[in-house]
């Protein structure tokens, strides 16, 4: 998330599409509320009528998989409408941005494909440049090959007939939302877009993301009060987890995983491109700080120069190889692994082709199941149309505590570090993982020291790992390690430290291997001054920064971007909600004296502009992040295009692509083993299914399914059905059925609803049917199996996330 929880309350209008908040998140639903009875507007984009929906001041519904084609309609009207914040465009994005001829779309393709590795060359993408190297722009936006004018160009082809044939979404109810929401354009106005999994499990699930950022970003909602985009994390931690790599392609805060592309620190350290501008921040110009700090955490003083700081020791990604889940179960199920830890994890009910996942276990020596009850990954070798004399993979089962039975941070949604604490001790031989974790450690660092012959035993033998306390793991010491130590007396920035002395913020850490710090982006939440997650002194007034409860990152900033909340002199946009202010001295027109007032800004320097208008050179663009200072309108970045295009999904009940003659994303990854099929326009698959959530139960349901007052009041899996679709069926409410795709069956309840609607797609009527994915065999008895059964083995090309919100399906009586 960009902004926070409580800041929704400072939105004008809130679009929720891709999710089900009031349902699945329904502590933002509070403050959605609390918007709401300060007058903002509520939109719900949904294929099904959900309780957010009946909570909406507008509902429409679309077809699963159309979302880019619902909002390229919204940017094609804000551009012919003139909707959009032109100050804010010209300045602070790269709407000004003059790009090369080397850049062009024909017929649903970008520059630069190449088919045979269904791969684009991103250089194809660039910016014209002037003599020093700088990107040319013309801020009055009229140049044709001016980003903005190729924008609208681009999206001409969306307009309301096609957009609405596409998602079956009324054209009526297309130009209501595109009114109420592009009214947030205004100085003064902000809207928020609030979206789940329903946007990013998609083959073009993060150019869905990209369309509404670029929405965001026309309309100038970014960095301010009630703007942003905002992503409602499924658990209350899963931002802190990906904040600490918990994903196969970065490391902890974000950097890149080691890929043997680098061989040496050095390399590693020249990857990234720095821009020439001398407004432009450079932020990565501080990577090599970050860098070697992380890599000081892991080996303490065994990481020295001469290794590259123990980068030589790390393991790194074959070039050109992906990690992900799709291609670790892909890479299984033909006999490439020897064993697996699943921890805190089900794939046997959870990963897309869930046949299939069960399959590739089976290929396996060995399984560690770590996890708080059985669940269908453990018990894979005696589930359905399995046979356990023919399996031989050894499964070990570790149970593990729950979270109130640790102490420890979470991190949520909005960024917020907070700590909580142990509330009951784990029953029976349960350990917290932080317990398992040091254990395992020990016993590898053990063999690898006994083992005269271990092979490169220099990674884990010069391991650092001391974070217990009394013999257990002191989540403490973690959080300290993680903040990071100078580890010798210095003076940085006119202060004297002490070694062991916490680091006060990443803006202290060093490059020569004097700081340690497991995570750059928590640099600052555990101080000498104590522990800032813990911290819980509540905002009396303001906008609900509350910069004294926990601590956010980075650097307890809790509006990211807020420097493009002000206009180029350091006045805020909206003066009802200011983020940030500039309240520096002026004398004779200048600046002669920095001083920001409000959330902690997005780099402290000077405003663009003195109060006379004339422009500063101390200054830096508020976009910082970027190479170029500036938010991406054209992302030149992304695996499948720098503009948002409508594919179709994978599976899809047409033949055509009313936009272009590419039906499905050109770089989307397929896979070829036995157990990999897809159907498009197969009359055995004629309905559209999904999957989503229930209040009741919680992800693959281990944790819900064995607690009875929840499992009575969600008993089974379903499918649901319109009242249209049961009466073509012959089916009746509460009747068994058989819901079946190209890759497996699921037997379930049938409940007939008003929820979804039939859709009029191209001329032709296009039913919808979704299923909750809480379920699977091993308990309830007959409560059913996994939804992921039906889903395909494909996803986003730039995140391999699952596509398992659009495919198809028949549904038919049991």
């Amino acid at each position: 998330m960009t902004n926070h929880w409580i800041d929704l309350r400072n939105s004008d209008c809130i679009l929720i599409m891709g999710s089900n908040a009031a349902e699945n998140h329904p502590i933002s639903f509070k403050w959605v509320t609390e918007a709401m009875k300060r007058g903002a507007k509520l939109i719900s984009v949904d294929p099904r009528f959900t309780r957010t929906s009946s909570k909406a001041d507008f509902y429409t519904a679309l077809r699963s998989g159309t979302d880019i084609a619902f909002l390229g309609g919204m940017i094609k009207y804000i551009l012919e409408n003139e909707k959009y914040f032109k100050e804010y465009v010209a300045e602070y994005t790269n709407g000004a941005f003059i790009i090369a001829d080397s850049f062009k779309f024909e017929d649903g393709l970008f520059s630069g494909y190449d088919a045979k590795s269904h791969k684009y060359d991103k250089s194809k993408w660039a910016f014209a440049k002037d003599a020093n190297g700088i990107p040319k722009k013309d801020k009055s936006l009229k140049d044709p090959r001016c980003v903005l004018q190729l924008l609208k160009k681009h999206y001409s082809r969306y307009d309301l007939d096609t957009v609405s044939a596409v998602t079956g979404t009324p054209k009526e109810d297309l130009k209501k939302v595109y009114e109420l929401y592009t009214a947030t354009g205004l100085k003064g106005k902000a809207g928020t877009i609030m979206y789940a999994m329903g946007w990013t499990q998609h083959t073009v699930g993060v150019q869905n993301i990209r369309a509404m950022a670029m929405i965001q970003l026309l309309l100038g909602n970014m960095g301010v009060a009630g703007g942003g985009v905002n992503a409602l994390r499924g658990e209350s931690n899963v931002q802190g987890s990906t904040d600490h790599c918990i994903l196969f392609h970065i490391w902890p805060g974000y950097l890149a995983n080691p890929s043997t592309k680098w061989p040496t620190l050095g390399d590693y350290l020249k990857r990234r491109p720095k821009s020439k501008d001398p407004l432009s921040a450079n932020w990565w110009q501080n990577e090599p700080k970050y860098m070697v700090s992380l890599l000081k955490s892991f080996f303490g003083n065994k990481a020295t120069k001469a290794n590259n700081f123990g980068y030589d020791w790390m393991p790194k990604l074959d070039a050109g190889k992906t990690y992900s889940w799709l291609d670790i179960f892909d890479e299984m199920y033909k006999g490439n692994f020897s064993g697996l830890f699943a921890w805190g994890m089900n794939p046997a009910a959870s990963g897309a082709n869930a046949n299939k996942n069960r399959q590739a276990m089976k290929k396996l020596d060995w399984m560690v199941n770590v996890n708080i009850f059985d669940n269908e990954t453990g018990s894979f070798w005696k589930g359905p149309g399995m046979n356990p004399k023919k399996i031989k993979t050894e499964v070990f089962m570790l149970p593990c505590a729950v979270s109130v039975e640790k102490e420890g941070s979470i991190t949520n949604s909005g960024r917020w570090m907070q700590w909580r604490y142990k509330a009951a001790q784990a029953p029976g031989d349960a350990k917290p993982d932080g317990d398992i974790l040091i254990d395992l450690m020990k016993k590898v660092k053990y063999l690898y020291k006994k083992d005269k012959n271990a092979i490169f035993p220099e990674p884990i033998v010069n391991l650092k790992w001391d974070y217990t306390t009394n013999g257990t793991f002191d989540a403490h010491k973690m959080a300290k390690e993680i903040n990071g130590y100078f580890l010798k007396d210095m003076t940085v920035k006119g202060k004297n430290f002490k070694k062991g002395d916490l680091v006060p913020s990443f803006a202290y850490l060093q490059a020569d291997g004097s700081t340690s710090s497991a995570n750059w982006l928590y640099c600052q939440s555990y101080t000498n001054k104590g522990n800032m997650s813990a911290r819980r002194k509540r905002e009396k007034s303001g906008i609900g920064l509350n910069l004294e409860w926990a601590w956010c990152w980075p650097v307890n900033r809790r509006i990211i971007y807020n420097r493009a909340s002000v206009d180029l002199q350091g006045n805020p946009w909206d003066k009802e909600h200011p983020v940030i202010q500039f309240k520096g001295e002026v004398k004779d027109g200048k600046y002669v004296s920095k001083k920001w007032v409000g959330d902690v800004p997005d780099g402290g320097w000077y405003p663009m502009q003195n109060p006379d208008g004339s422009m500063r050179k101390d200054t830096k663009y508020p976009f910082i992040m970027k190479p170029e200072g500036h938010a991406h309108i054209f992302g030149p970045g992304r695996a499948d295009g720098p503009f948002p295009e409508h594919y179709e999904p994978m599976e899809c009940p047409v033949e055509k692509n009313l936009f272009s003659g590419q039906l499905v994303n050109p770089a989307a990854p397929t896979y070829s083993t036995d157990m990999d099929i897809y159907k498009t326009c197969d009359p055995r698959y004629p309905f559209v299914g999904t999957t989503y959530r229930v209040s009741e139960h919680w992800q693959t349901g281990v944790m819900t399914r064995w607690q009875p007052w929840l499992l009575e009041a969600q008993p089974q899996v379903f499918v649901e059905m319109s009242k249209e679709l049961a009466k073509m069926k012959g089916i009746k409410n509460g009747e068994k059925v058989i819901v079946e795709s190209a890759r497996g069956k699921l037997k379930a309840t049938a409940i007939v609803t008003i929820r979804f609607r039939p859709f009029k797609i191209q001329g032709n009527i296009v039913h919808q049917v979704g299923v909750p994915w809480h379920f699977g065999w091993v308990h309830p008895k007959d409560g059913g199996d996994s939804a992921n059964l039906l889903t395909p083995s494909t996803g986003d090309p730039n995140t391999r996330i699952p596509e398992t919100k659009a495919f198809m399906v028949n549904v038919r009586k049991a």
